[in-house]
């Protein structure tokens, strides 16, 4: 009997990319949040985002929740993301 195996990986290697460059400042900045969805998000990016605005001068949080936790973000999300200074991107349960 002849066992045969077969390995799912691509073949390709995904290209890197580079970080951002860092901010120097987060004063009157906007800081953009990417929610999964889940419940355990949303107090925590409320009360970050308050930080971020109390303690380091950010102008403006913006909190976006994706609609289906399991995939990429949406286009309308993606296309939004350009308009902000920084992102943070996040689950939880």
């Amino acid at each position: 009997m002849t066992i045969r195996f077969l390995d799912p990986s691509s073949e390709m290697a995904a290209a890197l990319g580079e970080a951002a460059p860092r901010l120097d400042t987060l004063d009157g900045k906007t800081v953009g949040f990417i929610s999964n969805g889940k419940e355990g998000t949303i107090g925590f990016f409320g009360h970050l985002g308050q930080m971020l605005e109390e303690d380091y001068g950010v102008s403006d949080v913006i909190l976006r929740v994706k609609s289906n936790y399991s995939a990429p973000a949406d286009a309308a999300i993606v296309n939004e993301i350009s308009q902000w200074d920084a992102v943070i991107s996040g689950i939880g349960d």
